[in-house]
């Protein structure tokens, strides 16, 4: 076989194949989830940045406030999709332990992204009130950094404290035929 220009031999198509192949069968389910996850999050988040912005603007509530209301109806609705759709193939392991569960590590979740207000808003506001104590600010802050970190946790403690069950034979099985 001729070397490639960094001296390694070229891979073939059929090694292509077999990794991908390999790689699919691997990490497919991860990639449903995440993709499932993503989605509810995606409906969770436009509430949230809408509820957010009401109870904000319209309403003239304080920011924290605000972003604690809206962070906890969009969770409600996000508890919903992920338990009957995102992680409907795993076993259950009793609705009262999972909500349980669920709304602590939103609430270490809300922590995260209320955090990120707070340091905005009244951390760095108090020195550059023109810039941090905006609405574009605060929606920055809550609605982007502090979502983008706490739904990296939110994924990894309900993937691994919340929906722990093994999937279910039937829908691993059917997991496995959908690709």
């Amino acid at each position: 076989m001729p070397a490639t220009a960094t001296g390694e031999p070229p891979v073939s198509s059929g090694s292509r194949h077999r990794l991908l192949h390999a790689l699919r069968d691997r990490f497919g389910h991860l990639v449903h989830e995440v993709g499932k996850f993503g989605a509810v999050g995606g409906v969770s988040f436009i509430v949230d940045i809408a509820l957010f912005n009401v109870f904000r603007l319209a309403l003239g509530m304080e920011v924290l406030a605000a972003k604690t209301l809206s962070t906890t109806v969009a969770a409600t609705i996000a508890f919903v999709g992920n338990r009957f759709w995102t992680w409907r193939q795993r076993e259950r392991s009793g609705l009262a332990r999972e909500y349980g569960l669920y709304f602590f590590f939103n609430a270490v979740g809300l922590g995260i992204g209320l955090a990120c207000v707070a340091v905005s808003h009244y951390g760095l506001g108090g020195i550059w009130p023109g810039a941090f104590r905006t609405a574009l600010a605060d929606n920055i802050s809550a609605n982007v950094v502090g979502v983008a970190l706490g739904t990296l946790f939110r994924f990894w403690a309900y993937r691994r404290f919340v929906f722990v069950g093994a999937p279910t034979r039937a829908a691993s099985s059917s997991i496995t035929k959908s690709h």
